[in-house]
């Protein structure tokens, strides 16, 4: 009976091992990618987000916390840098100079003051190498990142304020 129950555990173990770090089924339906792609790259992305004090766009008199942009480095699975993530626009750019854009088609609530997973359309890549064929780009398993939570007010505007973050950036292409 034990030898049973191991040879099920260690099975049960090996299959967990072989599954994507982030399967599509326990993410929010918004920020799903398609049927018919597959992961290309998965990494994760260690920096920072830029805010500034603003006023609020359709609010005269009244200021807020204003995203500016994102700085950050992406890694593999083993910690070695592989790229890294800026805008604006959304850039990630892979180490062999290749490159990707695109544009937000969703976001999805996260953790409490974490920021919210996406989901992007990729535009197609600039130059050859790691990034050609991705279509779509999930952040996921965010940490950090969000606005300030120090008053921004008339007094303080122009502010900015540095917020550090981690998520992780899978890229996915067709099959």
């Amino acid at each position: 009976m034990t030898r049973k129950l191991s040879a099920c555990l260690l099975a049960f173990s090996l299959t967990l091992a072989l599954q994507p770090a982030h399967g599509q089924t326990a993410l929010p339906d918004a920020v799903k990618v398609p049927d018919g792609h597959r992961v290309l790259l998965e990494t994760v992305g260690v920096g920072e987000v830029t805010y500034e004090c603003r006023d609020k766009s359709n609010s005269p008199g009244q200021t807020e916390w204003t995203f500016v942009g994102p700085k950050a480095v992406l890694n593999d699975r083993a910690g070695k840098q592989v790229g890294e993530y800026f805008g604006p626009p959304a850039t990630w750019q892979a180490k062999d100079g290749s490159k990707v854009t695109g544009t937000q088609l969703a976001v999805a609530p996260a953790d409490k003051g974490a920021l919210p997973y996406q989901l992007v359309k990729a535009n197609p890549a600039e130059g050859k190498g790691a990034m050609q064929g991705v279509s779509y780009i999930q952040r996921l398993a965010t940490r950090g990142g969000v606005a300030p939570a120090s008053d921004c007010t008339v007094q303080n505007k122009g502010a900015k304020q540095v917020v550090q973050y981690q998520a992780d950036y899978v890229f996915w292409t067709h099959k």
